[in-house]
């Protein structure tokens, strides 16, 4: 995996709509992630995965939420296997063990919860 951050400057702007799928280029071999707003309660943070990328199994604290916004998704979450597509949002409880797997390129939001 190649992971690339994009600055920080990248925030939502407030008050203003933005169109998430044009926020976050594909790179070749890559993923890459966009910080959009971030506070004690929790982030938003918006992917993109080149196919054949994605992230190990790991486990976060907090619920976690993910909605694909282009393409199709594999996750794993606690062992069962997950496909979504552009428009699904899935659930990845806290403390449970997931991974995440591109078959295509995707882009998703991931909505970190806190609280």
């Amino acid at each position: 995996m190649n992971e690339k951050e994009e600055k920080q400057e990248n925030q939502l702007p407030p008050a203003a709509p933005v169109v998430l799928v044009e926020m976050v280029k594909y790179e070749t071999g890559s993923i890459v992630s966009r910080t959009l707003t971030k506070n004690k309660a929790g982030n938003l943070t918006l992917f993109s995965f080149d196919k054949g990328q994605g992230l190990s199994e790991h486990s976060a604290p907090f619920d976690a939420v993910v909605q694909i916004v282009e393409g199709k998704a594999e996750l794993t979450i606690g062992g069962k296997m997950v496909a979504a597509k552009a428009g699904d949002i899935v659930l990845m409880p806290a403390n449970v063990p997931h991974a995440v797997h591109a078959p295509e390129a995707f882009k998703m939001l991931l909505i970190m919860i806190k609280g």
